[in-house]
């Protein structure tokens, strides 16, 4: 069976249940005809009543222009476009009694009117990740009356999230973040269509991803998918709205707009691990996302209205602290490694996802160098070891919600002015949140010298797991 995928234009004038649909035929024309007798107020639409297909629909199998002739497998992917996008001549007939009125506030702004609102509509915007930006960003988007929203993340709802991730609440604790929010933006506005991904972003699926929307907003936490998402965009012309937050600083721009530059024109390589925590370890003031996340939806309704200035080739800063707002210009690096004349990638590939300054990479052990958190509880509880010294390696903050007792705290980034601190000849025990930033103090002891240095597997996001679940973990 052949997929076959609608614009939301032709699935709304037809009313169709869905935009996407599995068909039987060898050919494209014969997969067609069938999909036509199971929808049956698609065939006018979709042909003349002298049995010719129209001309203003552009035809795609997998990717490429194709006739009606053209010969289908199993695997096939056939998108139906409209060969006129972009214009919309008489909006009044698209919009309901109930958009107009929902929508007043809109409508009677200069430059937007019924076109501009019916633009929102018949918009389709990703959103990657449903957290501390994409929350915002979402109902914001929502309740402006975007027709489409895709939601992105393959994460659950815990009680840690609700500090920020508005969004989210008591009552979806532990179902994906993709339901949770979908669930609160269909209450904000019934109309709205949600298209949920609960899975990761990765080089073997962004491009499909990704190409079926108009723009697309970055809500993620990790280098590794900001420059995943980046590369996607520019390889499929796509605008990027970025954001990014951290403790009580936050950043927007877009990238890839009106030939613009990139997220590697701004930041060609990411920092090295050890300067670029994320919330979890560096923490973040709860509001920030509200204020970066309604940049970033701001940004993406302009880019739809075709409206303003937008952030392209400027980087918007804030300081909550000193409640300051400053700007960083930039432009296209000839040399940017993926939207130069002469771009040094061409295809998503895992080596490309991240670009590191210090070309760190997670150091690799003996197994003998791991302890489980069962071990290591036999340890703590042994009465003979001396020796043996539990060091915890995260930052202040995150002391203040738990710790294992008896525990010397050298944060990671202090460890190279500290290490002397420790004895040699000890057994040391390192321990983190999750383990990496363990496994990169263990790395950097055996350089200094140190021969019995362990990792506590999994961190302390394990050991509360397995060992003692009353211990507060975030």
């Amino acid at each position: 069976m052949s997929h076959i995928f609608l614009p939301d234009i032709l699935v709304r004038v037809a009313k169709l249940p869905k935009r996407e649909f599995e068909v039987s035929g060898e050919t494209l024309s014969a997969a067609l005809e069938h999909l036509c007798k199971e929808q049956k107020g698609l065939e006018k639409h979709l042909y003349h009543d002298n049995g010719i297909f129209k001309d203003h629909f552009l035809l795609t199998v997998d990717g490429e222009l194709a006739q009606l002739d053209h010969s289908l497998d199993p695997a096939s992917k056939v998108d139906i476009m409209l060969a006129t996008s972009g214009g919309v001549a008489d909006c009044s007939e698209q919009l309901s009694k109930n958009d107009i009125e929902r929508y007043s506030r809109h409508i009677t702004l200069p430059g937007v009117g019924r076109k501009g609102q019916h633009r929102l509509k018949a918009s389709r915007t990703l959103i990657i990740g449903t957290g501390g930006l994409g929350s915002p960003v979402s109902l914001y988007l929502a309740a402006a009356g975007v027709g489409t929203l895709g939601l992105v993340d393959f994460d659950i709802v815990e009680s840690s999230n609700l500090q920020r991730q508005i969004a989210h609440g008591i009552s979806t604790l532990g179902l994906s973040k993709v339901e949770s929010a979908k669930a609160r933006l269909k209450d904000i506005n019934p109309a709205l269509n949600v298209e949920t991904h609960n899975y990761a972003l990765t080089t073997e699926n962004a491009l499909a991803l990704i190409c079926d929307y108009d723009v697309v907003i970055d809500g993620s936490d990790n280098f590794m998918t900001r420059y995943l998402v980046n590369d996607a965009c520019v390889m499929l012309g796509k605008p990027l709205v970025y954001g990014a937050i951290h403790q009580f600083e936050g950043q927007a721009s877009v990238f890839n707009h009106n030939s613009g530059p990139c997220y590697r024109c701004l930041f060609p390589k990411s920092p090295p691990p050890e300067l670029a925590p994320n919330c979890s370890a560096g923490g973040v003031i709860g509001v920030l996302p509200g204020l970066i996340g309604m940049v970033q939806a701001t940004e993406a309704v302009k880019l739809i209205l075709g409206m303003g200035d937008s952030l392209s080739g400027r980087m918007l800063r804030y300081d909550a602290l000193k409640m300051k707002f400053s700007e960083v210009r930039f432009s296209k690096r000839k040399d940017c490694a993926v939207c130069s004349e002469t771009p040094a990638i061409t295809e998503l590939l895992a080596e490309n996802a991240v670009c590191s300054t210090s070309g760190h990479s997670a150091p690799s052990f003996d197994p003998s160098v791991y302890i489980s958190p069962k071990e290591f509880k036999e340890l703590l509880e042994c009465k003979d070891r001396k020796e043996a010294q539990v060091i915890d390696v995260r930052e202040p903050g995150e002391i203040e919600i738990c710790a294992l007792p008896e525990s010397i705290h050298i944060p990671l980034g202090d460890l190279e002015e500290r290490y002397p601190e420790l004895s040699i000849d000890s057994s040391h025990y390192v321990v983190c949140l999750g383990g990496s930033r363990a496994a990169q103090a263990v790395q950097f002891l055996q350089n200094k010298g140190f021969k019995k240095v362990y990792v506590v597997e999994g961190g302390l996001r394990r050991w509360a797991k397995e060992i003692e679940p009353s211990m507060p973990m975030y």
